[in-house]
Parts: structure tokens; sequence; C-alpha cells
């Protein structure tokens, strides 16, 4: 029986998956190919596809002789649960103390900026 999905992706993992939300379906060799330097041994992508599997992020098929693996938790529920991770082990469940360290740290173009200001109106007022 596969294990809870991990709250938390690892660099090698975030890596493969980031493969599998493009393509949608790869081997271990297609998912090896796509990897960006630095490159990736095929037994080291094959393993953590495994630890993939057993942690319940992505399934497979048999597809003759190789497996095709497909992910089964999408790419926004897993920066979702990373960013809770990091406000939980960071900033006390503050989503104040988190915001307030992004806008003081991070430049932000006017834009963004202006985005930023609009999604706060409307939640000030109530809606989504």
């Amino acid at each position: 029986m596969p294990r809870k999905k991990a709250v938390v992706l690892t660099d090698h993992e975030l890596r493969l998956m980031e493969v599998l939300w493009t393509k949608r379906r790869a081997t271990v060799s297609e998912v090896t190919a796509a990897l960006r330097p630095p490159d990736l041994a095929y037994n080291t992508v094959l393993s953590t596809m495994r630890t993939l599997e057993q942690k319940g992020n992505v399934a497979h098929e048999e597809t003759g002789r190789a497996f095709t693996y497909r992910p089964l938790v999408e790419r926004d529920d897993a920066a979702k649960s990373a960013v809770n991770h990091v406000l939980a082990r960071f900033f006390r469940n503050s989503p104040n103390a988190l915001a307030v360290t992004l806008l003081n740290d991070v430049p932000l173009p006017e834009a963004e900026r202006e985005q930023i200001r609009k999604l706060l109106e409307r939640k000030a007022k109530g809606r989504k």
C-alpha cells in the first residue's frame, strides 16, 4: 500500500516531477533524457521514480518492457504543500510574517506590486 503523499519534494524529486508535469507521461529513459544539466544517472532516476511512487506522487503502467510513469500530484498542489511547509517551519504558521519577509526582501516590479494590491483589496472586501 502506498505511503501518504510526501509534503515536500526533494530537489531530485522536484526535477523529475517537473518533467512529468510537462510531458504528463514518461519512461525513466525519457525522464533522464529530458533533464537539464547536471545530469542524473539512469539508475538514480529509476530509484527516485520508485521513491516518488512509494510516496504516492506518481504511478506507473507497464509499456512493453518499460514502465511509463504519470504524476498523481499536480504542480499547484505540490507548490501549496511546500509553501505550507515553509510557513510552518520558518514562520510559525504566520502568513503575515511570510508576506512581510517576501515583500521586504524580494524586489518586485511595479506590475506585480499592483497585482498584490488588487488581491489584497479583493480579500479585504471578502471576495476571492
